[in-house]
C-alpha cells in the first residue's frame, strides 16, 4: 500500500483488519493516540485528504493513494506551527495533553461558523481534563497565557506546551528511538495481554496452556503457579500499611469478572490475543456477593479469609475497614433540636476515564537494572512495591514516567507494572502492556459506590445541635484504598461545620465486583453530596436561606480541628477563605447571570449551592525531595520526583525556580518522575504536586540562591547583603557576574553549585470550595438545563491563574458528568455492562456549561508562595449543588446520583397531571442475582 504521510511517500503492507492508527504509530507518528478503539474519543484523529477521521476505526487499506496528515506534519515545516497549534498555545488549551493532537487536527477543518459554536463540530472529541472552556477559547483566538512573564501569579506557558501541540510529547507507549528512556534501539518489545475471569467468584482448578503456547509467536504464559505468592495491595501510599494486603499478582481464586487469571507474552499483540482466547481454564464456581448491603449478613459468602497481618478489619463480616468515632452526645443533641432530618443518599460507581489507559514497559538495562516505564502517578511507590513483591533491592529497580495522559487518582495503583516486570525478568526481553478501553473499565479501579445516611438536628434559629453520618462503602473485590477513602470521606465533610455533637459510623465492605480505588476527592465527593444535600433539606425544614444556614454554622479560624480516626491530626488554618467563597457565590447567583431560562409554564427554575473543605495534603506523611543545579552555560537543571499528568505541577515548579533564581523559564531544564534521578518522592496524588513537591523545589532553589550569592560576593569582594539576583546574574551596584561565570569559578574550585530541598508534608492546611448552580427543569419531560455555574475557590495565592482556573473548570466538568450521566452498571452476572465511552457517557463539549471561577483573597502561611492545593477539591461540592438546585426548582428531591432525565421524569410523574402516573421512582432495575454454583441468592436493593 502506498500513500503520502505528512508530504512524504510511504509504502507499507498492513495486516488483515489493521486500522490506520496502528500503521501510523508503527511509522513513528506517536501523536496519533490510542484512546478508545471505537471511534468515540477522537484522540487518534488524522486528516485523510483533508478530512478529519478517527484512525482507530479507519481500515488501513483505505489509505491507498491518499494523503495522510498527522499532528507531526501539520505545521508548514522548518519548525513553524500551524495557526491552530499557535491558538492552542495562546489559550493554554490542554492539561494532560493526550487529547490535544486530535483536538487540533479536528479544529483545523472547521469553518468560521463552526469555530464560533464548536460544540457539535467537536462532538467526536473528548477532553477529560479541561472542561472544554480553554479549547473554545483557542477556536475563538482568545489569549490566556502571559508569554515570557516568569513571575509567580502570572499565567506562564507549560514547559511542554510546544511538544504537546506538535505531538512530540512522549507518553508511556510512545517508544523512544534513542534507547535513553526505553529498550535499546532495534530491540522489539514483546506484547503482554491478560486472560481475565468470566465469573465473579470462582476457584481455579486447572489451567492448560498447551493451546496457548502453540500459537505462533507466543513466548510465555504466566499463571498463579509461576509468580510470587506474596500478598500485597495494588494501592500505593507512603505507608504501605495503610491498605490491606489482600491481593496476589495472579491468584487461584478470582473475585470479580475481569480479574486477571493469566498473562500471555508474544511477539505481536495479535498472537497474544489469540493465545488468551484459547487458554483452557477450569473453574469451580463459588457463591457471589454483588450487593454491599448484603455483605455483612450472616449467610453472606466470605470473600477473603486472610491472616491477621493482612490488616483486614473483619474477614468474617467482609469488612475491610471501619470507623466509629466522634465528639459529644449525638442522641442528646438530636433530642435538644427543634428540627431534625434523617435522610439517605446513594452515590454510584464511576470510572476515571483518563484518555491514556494503564500501560507499562519493562526491561533490564545493560547493568541488569529492572527498568519500568509506566503511566503512573507514583513512580517511587511503584518501585518500592516491585522490590517487595519481586524481592529485589532498591538499587536494582528503576521506575520512570513519560508524560502521563490523565490520572485523577486512578494511577495511584500498581495494576500493570508487576506483571510486565515479572515477564521481563523471566524472558530477558522488553515486555509491554497497554490496556484497551474495555480493560480500563473492567480491570482498573473506579470510585467507591456509597450509601450514606445523615441525621441532623438544629435549633429553630438554625444552630446545629447534632450531626451523625452512617457510611456503607463498597470497595469491590479488593481493599485497595478502602480504609483511606472511608476515613477521608468521613472527615472534612462533617468537620467543616461547628457542632458540639458529632458521630460517624462507617464501614467499607468487600463485594464480588471490580475494585474501587482512589478517585478525585478520595471519598469526599460521596459524603459531601450527602451532608450538603441534608443541609439543604434542614434549611427547607427550618424555612431558612440555605446559604445563611451554612454561614452561621461553618468552622472559623480558631475552632478546633476534629479528627474522626486515630491518625495524628496535624491540620491547621494556614489561611481561611470559606466566608469569602460563600459571599462570592451568593453574589453571583443574585446577579442572575448566565443563560436565560427557557419560556413555558412547564419549566421550573431554581438555584442551589454546596460547600466543601479539604485537607491540602494526605495524612501520615507525604515526602518529597528536589535538587537544582547550575550548569556550565548558566542554565539551571531542576530534578523533581512528582509526575505530570495534567495537574500542571511542571509549570508551577518552573515558576518557583524562575522566581527564586531570577532565570527565564526557558533556561530551566526540568527532569522529573524518574527514581534514578532523585532520592525520593511519595507521588502526585492528594493535590500534593504544588504544596508538597513545590515546597521541596522552593527550598532547593533557595539553597542554590544562597550559594550563588556567597560565591558572587567573594568574587566581587562585596558583602552578601549587597548582592541582588537579576536576569541570570548576581548584581552589586554597577557590577555583575553572570551565572555562567559563577559556574566556571565553582568548577575551577572543584565546587558544585546546587541546592537540595525536602519536605515531609506536615503540617497541613485546609482549602475551601463553594459551587453554585441555577438550573431549569422541564416538569413534563425531566429535561435539565444548567443556566449558570459559579465556583468560588480558596486556593491561597494563585501561582498560575489560567492553569488553576483550568483545574477548577475540569474538576467541575468531571463532577457534572458524575452528577448527570456517568455510572458503571453492574449486570446481573457481575460484569460491567457499559465498558465504553459510548455507553458510559463521558461528557463532551456540548454537555458541559461554562463555569464562572472566582477566588477568595487569601495567602496560606504553610504553602509555597502562599499557595494551596486545588486539583481535586472542586469536584466535591458539585453533585450536591446540582441536586439542591433541582430540588429548589421542582420541590422534590432525588437522593441518588446520577440525576438523569428519566430519573427526574419518574420523580415528577405523580405531580404532573398532563401524563399518566408512571409509578414510584426507580433509579435502577432490580434483578435477582443467583449464584451459578447453587449457593445463596443476593437481590440488590
Amino acid at each position: 500500500m502506498k500513500f503520502a504521510l505528512n508530504g512524504a511517500s510511504r509504502s507499507v503492507e498492513p495486516a488483515a483488519g489493521q486500522c490506520l492508527r496502528t500503521v501510523l504509530r508503527g511509522l513513528g507518528c506517536h501523536g496519533v493516540k490510542k484512546g478508545c478503539d471505537a471511534g468515540d474519543c477522537g484522540a487518534c484523529t488524522v486528516l485523510v485528504d483533508g478530512e478529519a477521521v478517527h484512525s482507530c476505526v479507519y481500515p488501513a487499506f483505505r489509505a491507498e493513494g491518499r494523503a495522510i496528515t498527522t499532528i507531526e506534519g501539520l505545521g508548514a515545516g522548518a519548525g513553524d506551527l500551524h495557526p491552530m497549534q499557535r491558538a492552542f498555545l495562546a489559550a493554554g488549551a490542554f492539561q494532560c495533553g493526550f487529547c490535544t493532537p486530535g483536538m487540533i487536527l479536528t479544529a483545523t477543518v472547521l469553518d468560521p461558523a463552526q469555530r464560533r459554536d464548536p460544540a457539535q463540530a467537536l462532538k467526536g472529541n473528548i477532553c477529560r481534563c479541561t472542561g472544554y472552556r480553554s479549547i473554545r477559547d483557542a477556536l475563538l483566538d482568545r489569549v490566556n497565557i502571559d508569554a515570557d512573564v516568569p513571575a509567580c501569579g502570572r499565567s506562564v506557558p507549560a514547559p511542554a506546551a510546544v511538544p504537546v501541540v506538535t505531538g512530540r510529547a512522549r507518553y508511556t507507549m510512545d517508544f523512544p528511538v534513542d534507547g535513553e528512556a526505553g529498550p535499546a534501539p532495534g530491540t522489539p518489545v514483546l506484547h503482554c495481554r491478560l486472560h481475565r475471569s468470566p465469573y465473579p467468584h470462582a476457584r481455579i482448578r486447572r489451567i492448560d496452556r498447551t493451546a496457548a503456547l502453540a500459537v505462533p509467536g507466543v513466548r510465555l504464559v504466566l499463571t498463579h503457579e509461576d509468580v510470587p505468592a506474596r500478598l500485597f495491595s495494588t494501592a500505593r501510599h507512603e505507608n504501605a500499611h495503610d491498605d490491606p494486603d489482600d491481593t496476589r499478582m495472579l491468584d487461584d481464586v478470582v473475585r470479580f469478572v475481569g480479574q486477571r487469571v493469566a498473562a500471555v507474552v508474544a511477539d505481536t499483540e495479535q498472537a497474544a490475543v489469540r493465545a488468551c482466547a484459547v487458554l483452557d481454564v477450569e473453574y469451580e464456581l463459588l457463591p457471589a456477593l454483588l450487593d454491599a448491603e448484603c455483605a455483612m449478613l450472616p449467610d453472606a459468602p466470605i470473600l477473603h479469609d486472610k491472616p491477621a497481618d493482612a490488616r483486614i478489619a473483619d474477614c468474617r463480616r467482609n469488612v475491610v475497614a471501619e470507623l466509629h468515632g466522634g465528639i459529644g452526645d449525638v442522641t442528646a443533641g438530636l433530642d435538644a433540636a427543634d428540627v431534625t432530618v434523617d435522610v439517605t443518599y446513594r452515590s454510584q460507581r464511576l470510572q476515571h476515564a483518563h484518555l491514556e489507559t494503564h500501560a507499562a514497559v519493562a526491561w533490564q538495562d545493560p547493568d541488569g537494572v529492572l527498568t519500568v516505564r509506566s503511566s503512573t502517578q507514583v513512580p517511587f511507590l511503584v518501585r518500592d512495591a516491585l522490590c517487595t513483591v519481586l524481592d529485589l533491592p532498591r538499587e536494582r529497580v528503576r521506575v520512570l514516567c513519560e508524560r502521563v495522559g490523565g490520572g485523577f487518582g486512578g494511577k495511584q495503583e500498581m495494576l500493570v507494572e508487576d506483571i510486565v516486570a515479572c515477564a521481563a525478568l523471566r524472558l530477558g526481553r522488553a515486555v509491554g502492556i497497554e490496556y484497551s478501553r474495555e480493560e480500563a473499565f473492567i480491570g482498573a479501579a473506579g470510585r467507591h459506590a456509597m450509601l450514606v445516611r445523615v441525621r441532623l438536628g438544629a435549633t429553630r434559629d438554625g444552630v446545629l445541635t447534632a450531626m451523625a453520618m452512617d457510611v456503607l462503602s463498597d470497595t469491590g473485590a479488593y481493599g485497595n484504598h478502602a480504609p483511606g477513602v472511608l476515613f477521608h470521606g468521613c472527615g472534612e465533610s462533617v468537620g467543616v461545620y461547628r457542632c458540639a455533637n458529632k458521630w460517624i459510623d462507617g464501614v467499607s465492605v468487600y463485594t464480588n465486583t471490580p475494585p474501587a480505588g482512589a478517585f478525585r476527592g478520595y471519598g469526599l465527593s460521596q459524603t459531601n453530596y450527602a451532608i450538603e444535600s441534608a443541609m439543604d433539606e434542614l434549611a427547607e425544614a427550618l424555612d431558612l436561606d440555605p446559604i445563611l444556614l451554612r454561614e452561621q454554622n461553618i468552622v472559623r479560624p480558631g475552632d478546633a480541628m476534629v479528627s474522626f480516626d486515630s491518625a495524628e491530626h496535624d491540620v491547621e488554618y494556614g489561611s481561611y477563605g470559606l466566608d469569602q467563597c460563600l459571599a462570592l457565590v451568593r453574589g453571583a447567583l443574585d446577579r442572575d447571570a448566565g443563560l436565560q431560562a427557557p419560556q413555558g409554564e412547564e419549566w421550573a427554575v431554581g438555584a442551589g449551592i454546596a460547600l466543601g473543605m479539604i485537607d491540602t495534603i494526605p495524612p501520615r506523611g507525604h515526602l518529597s525531595q528536589a535538587r537544582v543545579s547550575l550548569e556550565p552555560d548558566g542554565s539551571v537543571t531542576l530534578h523533581v520526583g512528582t509526575a505530570e499528568f495534567g495537574n500542571g505541577t511542571s509549570t508551577v515548579h518552573v515558576q518557583f525556580a524562575a522566581a527564586i533564581l531570577s532565570v527565564p523559564p526557558d533556561r530551566i531544564h526540568l527532569s522529573q518522575s524518574d527514581t534514578a534521578q532523585l532520592g525520593y518522592d511519595t507521588g502526585a496524588f492528594g493535590s500534593t504536586g504544588t504544596v508538597v513537591a513545590g515546597l521541596a523545589t522552593v527550598r532547593a532553589c533557595e539553597a542554590l540562591r544562597r550559594d550563588l550569592v556567597a560565591v558572587a560576593a567573594m568574587r566581587l569582594g562585596v558583602p552578601e547583603a549587597d548582592c541582588v539576583l537579576q536576569d541570570g546574574a548576581v548584581h552589586s551596584g554597577t557590577r555583575a557576574v553572570s551565572y555562567a561565570a559563577l559556574a566556571g569559578a565553582a568548577a575551577d574550585s572543584d565546587m558544585t553549585l546546587q541546592g537540595f530541598g525536602e519536605t515531609t508534608g506536615s503540617p497541613r492546611s485546609v482549602a475551601f470550595n463553594v459551587q453554585g448552580f441555577r438550573v431549569a427543569v422541564n416538569r413534563v419531560t425531566g429535561e435539565l438545563r444548567i443556566l449558570h455555574s459559579i465556583h468560588a475557590a480558596d486556593a491561597g495565592r494563585v501561582i498560575n491563574p489560567a492553569q488553576c482556573v483550568g483545574q477548577i473548570e475540569g474538576g467541575v466538568a468531571q463532577a457534572v458528568g458524575a452528577a448527570l450521566t456517568e455510572r458503571m452498571v453492574i449486570a446481573p452476572g457481575g460484569a460491567i455492562a457499559n465498558p465504553s465511552f459510548r455507553n458510559y457517557h463521558v461528557p463532551r463539549m456540548a454537555d458541559i456549561p461554562l463555569t464562572e471561577v472566582v477566588f477568595a483573597d487569601t495567602f496560606d502561611r504553610l504553602g509555597p508562595f502562599g499557595a494551596k492545593s486545588m486539583s481535586e477539591s472542586p469536584f466535591n461540592p458539585v453533585a450536591a449543588a446540582l441536586g439542591n438546585a433541582i430540588a429548589r426548582a421542582t420541590g422534590t428531591r432525588i437522593r441518588a446520583t446520577p440525576f438523569r432525565p428519566d430519573s427526574i421524569f419518574r420523580l415528577l410523574a405523580p405531580a404532573c397531571p398532563s401524563r399518566p402516573d408512571t409509578g414510584p421512582p426507580s433509579i435502577e432495575a432490580v434483578h435477582p442475582v443467583t449464584d451459578p454454583s447453587g449457593g445463596i441468592a443476593i437481590t440488590p436493593t
